[in-house]
């Protein structure tokens, strides 16, 4: 895990020095909201429906338990005990005070953690596979790139002021598990024909008002020179991205406009007069961050554990947690763990301090003192014994943190909506909740098998209803809350964006509505077929008659 080197230290600590006095001076009336608002948003600072909301940066997903527990302290000191992990693999606060603002920070900066670019138009907190270094099927860990990404484009003087936000991620499988085609820039880690590794480079995805699946411009990229060319691809975004219209103003727009190739040539002309410059990426510097991210001193076992293989056998309840929220490890004997943040009528992605802690210890003790925030609003513990984890179910279960339901219909993704944002058209939440009872059945959940529900409570579309096997999109009709449905969204290497299926429903009608279309995706499934593809092999046609039949 990377540490902070003396420079970082002092650097946040001087940024919390200068918010303290911003606040001060804004708490004093010596500057109008107006004002303070891009002081605020240069520190992760929002003003929400009904209170400030605090972002605070997580760089990648990974957490050490000492930040964790700080993080669970702060939710229980400065806030109303719980904390609410996002897509974007970080933690927002909903009701922080403004005068504890800058004591919030200042108690971040001494666990290695800040809140600076979580807003504004600039690049956001890059994000990575939460299975990162831990994955069998990974060509190498993101989060090394991750990192020197991260270190590149933070307070880039150039890039603090784009004509939009910026939002990057990187995966190093096959298997997207960071949904990187929905980027504005999207790295996947390819191995070539000799065998090098480097970088698929994939431009202009996005969701909100305007979904798009990104561009491949560069089937790969020597690691060598992945800053110039992302500098490239920022150069050129810059100078031609909008700036007249809020609505047009993200990179998608431009490729889409320019065109991708005539978007691809623009970057490689930008980049020729950059490849070999300062930018290029020393063998000894990559290694140098590789360090940090080196695997744990995993210890030689046996990839048949007797007693782990025993108590799934013999315990029904550890053996459905087991198969939903227990991935394989590339390491013989260990297991990645998904803790679901998805109970039964809860609010998807929100955390008690409590639980917090209750992960943290978890994490010190059974996990090399790491954890991940997934971009689907759980956490995860990377590197777990299989002889530990019973233990970890038991302790999990006690604390309301063992509901089995990863990546079944349950396990749903939810904005805040209108319970918190003042940009939100409809409640995400209360659906979620009413959702999640609704297939509180984990037999039935299994049976449905893998299907993803997400829900976003506007067009902006923070909870990725474009990419949802089903997804569920909260507008406004003259002052009553509908939601509108699209189906066959995909987030992973199968890229795709949901398409409407017709008319919205009511608040009151909707989850009716999402029941339905799974009954009559259950009716007509072939043996194994996943929802998405019944629905390539059938259309839409037979879910629409049967969601319309009564009108």
């Amino acid at each position: 895990m990377y540490r902070y080197d003396e420079f970082d230290l002092a650097f946040v600590q001087q940024r919390v020095k200068q918010f303290r006095g911003q606040v001060e001076r804004r708490l004093a009336g010596e500057l109008s909201e107006d004002e303070f608002k891009p002081l605020r948003l240069m520190n992760g600072l929002y003003l929400q429906l009904h209170a400030y909301m605090l972002r605070v940066a997580v760089p990648y997903g990974t957490l050490s338990s000492h930040q964790m527990r700080k993080l669970a302290s702060i939710a229980r000191d400065y806030d109303r005990g719980y904390g609410h992990f996002t897509t974007r693999q970080n933690i927002q606060y909903n009701w922080p005070q403004l005068h504890d603002v800058p004591d919030i920070l200042d108690e971040l900066s001494s666990v290695e953690m800040h809140a600076i670019q979580t807003s504004g138009n600039c690049i956001r907190n890059v994000t990575a596979d939460h299975f990162a270094g831990a994955a069998g099927d990974e060509i190498e860990d993101p989060r090394i790139y991750a990192e020197i990404i991260r270190q590149w484009s933070s307070l880039h003087p150039e890039f603090s002021f784009l004509p939009r936000k910026f939002k990057i991620a990187i995966t190093g499988a096959p298997n997207d598990r960071a949904a990187v085609r929905f980027h504005d820039i999207g790295l996947q880690i390819r191995r070539n024909e000799a065998g090098e590794v480097g970088f698929e480079v994939i431009v202009g995805g996005g969701l909100g008002r305007t979904p798009v699946i990104g561009t491949t411009i560069r089937k790969f990229l020597p690691k060598q020179h992945l800053l110039s060319y992302l500098e490239a691809i920022l150069r050129v975004y810059n100078q031609l991205g909008r700036r007249d219209n809020l609505f047009k103003a993200r990179i998608k727009i431009l490729v889409k406009q320019t065109g991708a190739e005539a978007f691809k040539d623009l970057v490689e002309d930008e980049w020729l007069h950059i490849k070999d410059g300062a930018l290029t990426l020393p063998s000894e510097e990559i290694a140098h961050i590789e360090a940090y991210f080196a695997p744990p001193a995993f210890e030689t076992l046996e990839a048949n554990q007797p007693a782990f293989e025993a108590r799934r056998f013999e315990d029904q309840e550890f053996a459905r947690w087991v198969r939903s929220n227990v991935t394989p490890h590339k390491a013989p004997g260990y297991a990645c763990v998904t803790i679901s943040l998805k109970p039964e009528g809860g609010a998807p992605g929100d955390a008690r301090a409590a639980q917090m802690e209750v992960v943290a210890d978890l994490a010190e003790r059974l996990s090399f003192d790491e954890i991940r925030v997934s971009h689907e609003q759980n956490l995860v513990l990377p590197h777990v014994r299989l002889s530990d984890l019973a233990e970890v179910w038991e302790t999990l279960e006690a604390d309301g943190l063992g509901t089995p339901n990863v990546g079944l219909v349950s396990d749903i993704i939810a904005c805040p909506g209108l319970d918190y944002c003042n940009l939100a058209n409809a409640r995400s939440i209360p659906v979620a909740q009413r959702l999640t009872q609704r297939f509180s059945d984990l037999k039935r959940q299994h049976e449905i098998g893998d299907l993803k529900i997400k829900i976003s409570g506007c067009i902006n579309a923070c909870g990725h209803h474009h990419v949802g096997h089903i997804g569920i999109l909260g507008v406004d009709k003259k002052g009553e809350e509908f939601y509108q449905i699209t189906l066959g969204g995909s987030a992973d290497e199968n890229a795709a964006v949901g398409k409407i299926i017709g008319p919205a429903f009511s608040y009151d009608d909707v989850v009716d509505a999402v029941d339905s279309i799974v009954t009559t995706y259950l009716e007509l499934r072939r043996d194994g077929e996943r929802f998405n593809d019944t629905l390539a092999r059938l259309g839409q046609a037979p879910f629409k008659e049967k969601l319309y039949a009564a009108a």
